[in-house]
């Protein structure tokens, strides 16, 4: 097998520019021992990650005929190459099987139309997964990487921001895929900070920032109507809108709404 069609139901947009590989992989920067790769599709990152001989590299590919090039292409590599949905597979036995309580890095060009599903299952691993290299829209990772104050800071913008650094590295054009998406592309990473825990009641945290930005043009007094019980409480936090409050801002508001119950 020496090709692989690309899929449109599964997003799947081949990148054949070798620079931007390379350039891609040469942006991980911690030095863990695992590396998972999400959808590798023909490998281009795959033989950049390979090389790095100090680290254990996994691919997680849902496409078979991706999987089945993949196996084609790096025989010697056949244990470490998974026909399973990212989504769907418990990393953490994955890992766990060959080294308890191991971070790990995640790369890989996202599809654009599960990317947002991979970033909060990446927040459900936030204790384990300390780094993400990706490719994915430039429009998600103009909003991912916005500070508040901006129009595209919103849901993933505050929950991202609130456990990860976050760098825009570069765009990338539409030509270096086959097939070429309609929209430029852009490298993102994402480094974990120091915040083991918020001060704050995470679930409620979450309920609070979706609630709030679900009605993004309202004042949050407004916004919050649904989950405030009728209750009104005196803080001019609650006359802003949900793009001005940074994350901090967000671990206040909710910590006020967590003395209504």
């Amino acid at each position: 097998m020496n090709y692989v069609k690309p899929k449109k139901y599964l997003g799947q947009h081949f990148l054949k520019d070798e620079n931007i590989a390379r350039k891609i992989v040469e942006s991980l920067r911690a030095n863990n021992p695992i590396i998972v790769e999400i959808g590798p599709g023909t490998g281009v990152l795959t033989k950049y990650l390979f090389e790095k001989k100090d680290k254990n590299v996994f691919l997680i590919e849902i496409d078979i005929e991706s999987y089945d090039f993949l196996i084609a292409q790096f025989p010697q590599y056949k244990a470490n190459i998974i026909n399973s949905d990212f989504l769907k597979i418990d990393v953490l036995s994955l890992i766990n099987s060959l080294e308890s309580n191991c971070k790990f890095s995640i790369i890989g060009n996202f599809p654009y139309n599960i990317s947002s599903q991979i970033f909060f299952k990446v927040l459900d691993l936030k204790n384990e997964v300390d780094e993400v290299v990706c490719m994915i829209q430039k429009e998600v990772a103009e909003r991912i990487s916005a500070k508040n104050g901006s129009k595209t800071y919103g849901i993933l913008s505050v929950l991202l921001q609130a456990y990860y650094d976050i760098e825009y590295l570069f765009t990338v054009n539409e030509t270096v895929f086959n097939p070429p998406p309609k929209v430029k592309s852009a490298v993102i990473r994402l480094t974990r900070n120091k915040n083991t825990a918020l001060d704050c009641d995470d679930d409620l945290f979450k309920k609070v920032v979706k609630t709030s930005f679900n009605q993004r043009r309202k004042t949050l007094s407004n916004s919050l109507k649904s989950i405030m019980n009728g209750v009104k409480i005196d803080d001019d936090i609650f006359k802003k809108r949900p793009e001005q409050l940074s994350v901090p801002d967000f671990v206040k508001l909710t910590n006020l709404i967590a003395g209504i119950y």
